[in-house]
């Protein structure tokens, strides 16, 4: 497909998956605030071959080319689960970077919308990913401000390129921060016992790495029933969480890892915060090897910034107070180890039994993003 001098590629080649995942890394490499991920880690979630994911899902990669040059990429993405789910034909859209030409930018949405008009799909959506522990989310305020780990950075003008092609705002994320204060708050402190001494809850304490693995998996049991009523959500299987629990496990510290289980040992509640590797990834460059995982090992032995990659508690807890016992045990924890900020899990706009979590902290925004939506 050729439109205005832009070319658009399928990608199918092994040589082409890298191409895909590497583009972004010229295209933002004079942007501080952009976050370099792990070339084996974007792969390992594009490939078919690698993402359990795709029991469910579908997807096409298309690269944009102006002459020999790379100048766009974007995949469109089926998931089926989520359709069914929610009764709808929708099409997603996700890993979508390009140079500020408006040409690139409509040709690359015009061939996902091309995919969606043949399956006679009536909507297309996006930055998302195939489920939702994959980054979503277009970047449209804290463009100032540096990047996680988890989540999407993009230029200002994406957003202006999309709303010129028909996309609209279909739902927001926000992500905020709390500075720790030095002392635990007097009613956090006993409020959390209330509710422990109430519903008989505790915090799960010190565990073998066997036994971490196991909660791990209770927990992601937790998230897939905290999370379901949510936008576009679909639990996720047992062949994902062993997927997340291999890549993230050894970067879990334990000490600001707050899970809450019931009188039967089940996780009703959790939150899992790490030290941010933000600066690290950027240094990594793309690469675990020969350095990489050096500059990894050394962010996570610094505990002045958090970032929170997840937090919920099941539908039959909330509005109980569970909160303040996940904060009560991380608060001594962020004291005992100086810890000053955390940057909280991006939390979507409607979700108010997460927003309601934060309650006993004054909270500062950080970035806003974006899902953005058409009808076809």
């Amino acid at each position: 497909m050729k439109n205005n001098g832009v070319t658009i590629k399928e990608v199918l080649t092994a040589k082409e998956h890298l191409s895909f995942v590497q583009f972004p890394e010229k295209l933002y490499r004079d942007e501080p605030n952009w976050v370099c991920p792990i070339r084996w880690d974007e792969l390992n979630i594009l490939r078919k071959d690698r993402n359990p994911s795709y029991e469910y899902c579908d997807s096409k990669l298309f690269l944009a080319f102006k002459g020999e040059e790379i100048v766009g990429r974007v995949a469109a993405i089926i998931n089926h689960k989520s359709n069914s789910a929610w009764g709808e034909k929708r099409m997603r859209f996700g890993w979508i970077d390009f140079i500020d030409d408006a040409d690139v930018s409509g040709a690359l949405m015009a061939k996902v919308e091309e995919w969606a008009a043949e399956l006679s799909f009536e909507i297309v959506s996006g930055p998302q990913g195939f489920n939702d522990l994959d980054k979503q989310g277009m970047l449209v305020e804290g463009f100032e401000n540096l990047s996680t780990s988890q989540t999407i950075y993009n230029f200002p003008y994406y957003v202006t390129h999309l709303e010129s092609l028909g996309y609209s705002k279909e739902v927001d994320w926000s992500q905020r921060t709390l500075n720790i204060p030095d002392k635990v708050p007097e009613k956090l402190a006993v409020f959390s016992q209330i509710v422990k001494d109430r519903y008989g809850v505790k915090i799960l304490g010190k565990v073998s790495s066997r036994k971490l693995r196991h909660y791990g998996r209770e927990l992601f049991k937790a998230y897939n029933r905290s999370y379901t009523p949510l936008y576009c959500f679909n639990t996720v299987t047992e062949r994902e969480i062993e997927g997340v629990l291999k890549q993230f496990i050894p970067m879990v510290d334990q000490k600001f890892l707050s899970i809450v289980l019931d009188k039967e040992d089940r996780v009703v509640a959790f939150a899992v915060t790490i030290p941010t590797i933000s600066k690290a990834l950027n240094k990594a460059k793309g690469r675990l090897l020969p350095m990489g995982i050096i500059h990894i090992k050394r962010a996570l032995m610094k505990y002045e910034l958090l970032d929170m990659y997840i937090i919920g508690v099941v539908p039959e807890y909330q509005n109980k107070g569970l909160n303040a016992v996940i904060f009560h045990h991380l608060h001594q924890n962020f004291i005992k180890y100086g810890v000053k900020k955390v940057i909280a899990y991006p939390q979507l706009e409607s979700n108010t039994a997460v927003i309601r979590l934060f309650d006993y902290y004054p909270m500062e925004p950080y970035m806003v993003r974006r899902c953005v939506c058409k009808k076809l």
